[in-house]
């Protein structure tokens, strides 16, 4: 009675928060419930379309923010393009994957070490283009022409489609004439850009006018070639003088499958876009991954380093590519019993990738653990690469076990849901084996401002930056 007395003096909303938190403690056994996070419907097909300004802070460094959208959302720059089924973009996506791990462990010898290695490979280890999914937009030229680019941290050299164009895929916004820009340069085959371009295995010789010559061949057959130049590049409010490009002039294959304009290259070879800015902008950049298409992200370039959880950035041979070592694996807050050995291979951060990939090992415990926090919920058949599936027909909310990954130095990055399920599937995979090198895919990296700080050798993680 003294019990019963003292919980009517409760107020209602306590006593109704209370039981909601026994009901969940019942039914997720125990856990605490900051293990747990809530699927939202709308998380898996989203409702609401927010194409509003990304929230970004000027850098201090004097680096400059541009919004970023994805391919084929309502956002988008260009005319809305038919999306890819999932099942095709997986498709594509494992081409993608195995390229990359295929390169590496071509050239590291098998062992899958992204530090040491005397061997030299092509910085265009990018495979197909139809995996790309955001885009940014920026003016090349003077006056300043508009154009709409695909961003890869897995590519080099940037290019868009030029006047004359003998082969070019149709695209949304005029095509780049170079004889319209005052400040449009190429290449002569005597300038040290042009040797660096032969250099990283890119030159394609020269024009009868001795001009220097780029080309970009892809994982998929596809290849563009033309003429390499240099034009003042502007991003939002601020420009970039001299800015190198590809003035792309002839194309093979389905280079680029709807109406975008060209490719940014944000790897970390010479020929980047964040190479080239290093020396003005900063030696930092950074994205956010929208959550879903219907929403908005951005890009900065000499983006402020501080306030977020860094790990050390491994690079290698392949100059293009940002290491990580991914160390464990947290699954409803509770670290997953994988051996250290098994994340060896160390893994790369890759804005073109769309599903992370992991060493065999550590996806089988990853899906037993995930699979064990969601008994309620029947399985589903796989789809394609994905073998964790569930049904959610009828279920509102759905509970999910959270998902975390832990890089060298203890950095945790907890998973928004938007990076731990994908049309009802857990969207990870496997490797073909634990020496294959590890991917850090674009859904994992969804919400999380993502900083690629070259000059400080780190690769740094804050949550709910878009």
């Amino acid at each position: 009675a003294h019990s019963i007395s003292a919980m009517a003096s409760i107020p209602k909303f306590l006593l109704l928060l209370l039981c909601t938190y026994l009901h969940t403690l019942v039914a997720h056994g125990g856990d605490n419930l900051r293990s747990y996070k809530v699927l939202h419907a709308g998380s898996l097909k989203s409702a609401t379309v927010n194409c509003s300004q990304p929230k970004a802070v000027s850098s201090s460094s004097g680096g400059v923010t541009v919004p970023l959208h994805h391919r084929h959302g309502p956002c988008s720059p260009v005319p809305s393009t038919e999306a890819p089924t999932l099942e095709e973009m997986l498709r594509r996506d494992q081409f993608r994957a195995a390229y990359i791990t295929r390169k590496y462990s071509g050239v590291m010898g098998g062992a899958g070490d992204v530090e040491q290695s005397d061997v030299t490979v092509p910085t265009t280890l990018g495979t197909s283009l139809g995996t790309l999914e955001y885009l940014i937009t920026v003016g090349i030229g003077s006056p300043a022409m508009t154009q709409t680019m695909l961003i890869d941290t897995g590519s080099d050299v940037s290019w868009v489609q030029c006047k004359p164009c003998s082969q070019c895929h149709t695209q949304a916004d005029s095509l780049f004439d170079p004889s319209s820009s005052s400040t449009y340069s190429a290449f002569p085959c005597s300038s040290s850009a042009c040797t660096q371009l032969r250099q990283s295995q890119q030159g394609n010789g020269c024009s009868s006018g001795s001009q220097c010559q780029y080309i970009v061949k892809y994982g998929d057959g596809s290849s563009g070639t033309g003429t390499y130049s240099s034009d003042k590049l502007t991003l939002g409010s601020s420009s970039v003088s001299y800015f190198q490009f590809g003035c792309s002039q002839s194309e093979s294959g389905n280079l680029l499958e709807d109406q975008t304009d060209g490719l940014m290259g944000l790897g970390g070879g010479a020929q980047s876009l964040a190479t080239q800015t290093a020396g003005t902008l900063g030696k930092a950049f950074s994205y956010c991954l929208p959550p879903t298409p219907d929403s908005s992200g951005f890009l900065t370039l000499g983006a402020a380093t501080s306030g977020f959880a860094k790990t050390q950035m491994l690079r290698s041979s392949a100059p293009a590519y940002y290491g990580v070592l991914l160390e464990a694996i947290r699954v409803g807050g509770r670290q997953l019993n994988i051996p250290a050995s098994v994340f060896s291979a160390k893994s790369i951060m890759d804005s073109g990738t769309i599903i992370t990939r992991l060493p065999p090992t550590a996806y089988s415990a990853l899906s037993a653990a995930f699979k064990a926090g969601m008994k309620q919920y029947p399985p589903a058949q796989p789809m394609g690469i994905f073998d964790t599936c569930f049904n959610f027909s009828g279920q509102s909310p759905i509970n999910i076990p959270s998902v975390a990954l832990v890089f060298s130095g203890g950095v945790v990055v907890d998973l928004a849901t938007d990076g731990i399920i994908l049309d009802s599937c857990l969207a990870f995979a496997a490797n073909s084996d634990d020496s294959s090198l590890g991917i850090i895919g674009n859904v994992q990296q969804r919400t999380i401002e993502v900083l690629y700080d070259v000059g400080g050798g780190a690769v740094g993680f804050k949550a709910g930056a878009c």
